[in-house]
């Protein structure tokens, strides 16, 4: 247990912090969610337009530090390669 006053206020802090960044996690993980189901679907035009979408939601996750920059890089190549692929 935190015995001094600013332990007490980092405890605080940090719990808004985790309330934020699985927010934008959840957000992020729901829009590339769909694109892949889109992708999925075959549905080229829609998928194109979800990906704008899922490319905001992962570049303010990675602004936000809640994922590595890398990571982003590499999920947003990974959705880009998926719907390339789509016929």
């Amino acid at each position: 247990m935190p015995i001094t006053k600013s332990a007490k206020r980092n405890i605080r802090a940090g719990e808004k912090k985790k309330v934020y960044n699985d927010r934008r996690k959840k957000a992020m993980k729901e829009v590339v969610k769909e694109v892949k189901t889109l992708a999925i679907a075959k549905d080229k035009k829609t998928a194109q337009a979800t990906l704008a979408l899922a490319y905001k939601a992962i570049d303010k996750a990675a602004k936000g530090n809640t994922i590595k920059k890398n990571t982003a890089a590499r999920k947003k190549s990974r959705l880009a390669k998926m719907i390339k692929k789509i016929a």
